[in-house]
């Protein structure tokens, strides 16, 4: 659907969609499941709870569970809010607010030397232990609803909150062009400021909204809730007056930091005296963590390799049916370091007719797809739509020449070229290549562009965690479920 044909959003989409609504949305429908929770609780236990003091103390697992997940700052408003992000410290914050209403019950309700409650025929344990399931299942249910309702939102409505940029040159293009790429986000850029006309605004069609002195014209004229700062030619002075003036006509502000590059999410801000530090994470590809990532990596592909094995080994039978030629295709690929291997595929293509002329490579894209005429066997389509053929990577990860999680390897020709003309690509060869990767699972897989994927490899490379890997992996099980070709 194009913009001009993207259907008007209706009103009460725009008014839940921004704060203080939203949040007071997203408290309100917490605290209904927390009520849900320990009703249930109330309902499945063998006796009656309803009318004794344990009873009356459950209840305060609500306010509980409210303020915990208010202090692991659930209900702040967040770039790209995702269920998979928000999993963890939900289940977390149920859990702590469960031990913690079970504590207050301990302490305060009068206990039978059984260890019941006078009154009541219940424990406070039982009756603790089965508000935490319910809510454990509530809670991140309808967080999960949500999250796939805002999706939806976004993408069909383009619901974004109107954002201003201050600033010029590269890193404005980037951010307009991630902003309109991935509408989760739920930012829309509306226009440009700057002390003069930024080259290739008119690309961009942004409009651009004059000097730092047209703030307060720009906020009204746009409606802007969100201000991002991106680096600029003026002084750090006029850039923080910007941002104050920001906030007080009840914008958001955000920062792009100078030093970008450098910064992950586990970087953190300190102060000497008045002065504020970013002390700057760091990630060792070659410390211990990521040994443990490999290992784990070759212990999940000698599992995963015995439970499909019977389908791994109808694929090869199909495959060698299906044409002349080998069951398994190896192409060089480079990896950590700059290491060449022989990644393996099922092959899905005929051999290629010497006569066949060669392919050309799109300006900007990455190589892969379907290259030149169109050999794939019938199976090949299949396996290429469902990502089958990559299956034998798996022996890969066995043989340490690629992880399950990591940049996708690419071939040599090509990564000489791109190491020439991309910004930063080289780096992703910090680490050992990958079945699966933070680009993959955002949809740039194909010919797509290799500027982005570099851009996401890297961020991948600067924030890993072993829950990261977790997250991708999840996310690949989802966007397998999509065709990976036409």
């Amino acid at each position: 659907m194009s913009e001009g044909s993207r259907p008007a959003p209706p009103r009460w989409v725009e008014w839940v969609r921004s704060d203080p609504t939203y949040s007071m949305v997203t408290v309100g429908i917490d605290v209904l499941y927390a009520v849900a929770a320990v009703l249930l609780a109330h309902w499945t236990i063998a006796g009656d709870v309803r009318e004794g003091n344990l009873g009356l103390y459950s209840w305060i697992f609500v306010p509980m569970v409210i303020g915990v997940l208010a202090t692991r700052s659930m209900y702040r408003r967040k770039l790209n809010d995702s269920f998979l992000d928000e999993f963890e410290p939900v289940e977390t914050s149920v859990a702590v607010a469960a031990l913690a209403t079970l504590t207050v019950m301990l302490l305060l309700v009068p206990q039978t030397p059984a260890g019941g409650v006078i009154g009541d025929h219940v424990r406070p344990g039982e009756l603790v232990v089965r508000i935490w399931v319910f809510a454990a299942v509530l809670i991140p249910a309808v967080r999960l609803v949500r999250s796939l309702g805002n999706r939806f939102l976004r993408r069909r409505y383009r619901v974004g909150a109107p954002t201003l940029i201050v600033g010029s040159g590269p890193v404005v293009g980037q951010l307009i062009t991630r902003m309109r790429q991935v509408p989760d986000y739920g930012l829309e850029p509306s226009g440009l400021l700057d002390a003069d006309e930024p080259s290739g605004s008119g690309v961009l069609d942004v409009p651009y909204l004059g000097s730092l002195d047209n703030l307060e014209f720009a906020a009204r004229a746009t409606k802007a809730e969100e201000l991002v700062i991106a680096p600029a030619s003026m002084s750090d002075d006029q850039l923080a007056r910007v941002a104050h003036r920001a906030q007080n006509l009840g914008m958001r502000v955000r920062v792009v930091p100078r030093v970008m590059d450098a910064v992950g999410i586990g970087t953190r801000i300190e102060h000497l005296g008045g002065v504020p530090l970013m002390v700057l994470g760091r990630v060792d590809p070659k410390g211990w963590q990521f040994a443990v990532k490999h290992a784990l990596g070759r212990l999940i592909a000698a599992v995963g390799l015995l439970l499909i094995s019977p389908v791994f080994i109808a694929l090869a039978l199909l495959v060698k049916l299906s044409s002349r030629g080998p069951i398994f295709f190896s192409q060089d690929r480079v990896g950590r370091d700059g290491e060449v291997f022989g990644c393996l595929k099922f092959r899905s293509m005929r051999p290629l007719d010497p006569a066949q002329a060669a392919f050309a490579l799109q300006e900007g894209a990455a190589p892969g797809g379907v290259e030149g005429d169109d050999r794939r066997t019938t199976i090949g389509k299949i396996m290429r739509k469902t990502s089958l053929d990559e299956l034998p990577q798996l022996i890969n990860v066995l043989r340490g020449d690629m992880a399950l999680v990591g940049p996708r390897p690419e071939r040599p020709e090509y990564v000489e070229m791109f190491e020439m003309h991309v910004r930063r690509y080289g780096e992703r060869h910090r680490v050992k290549a990958g079945i699966t990767g933070w680009s993959q699972v955002h949809g740039l897989r194909g010919q797509t562009s290799i500027a982005d994927r570099a851009e996401f490899d890297n961020y991948y490379i600067e924030n890993w965690s072993l829950m990261l890997d977790l997250k991708i992996l999840a996310l690949t099980v989802l966007a397998v479920l999509k065709s990976a070709e036409d």
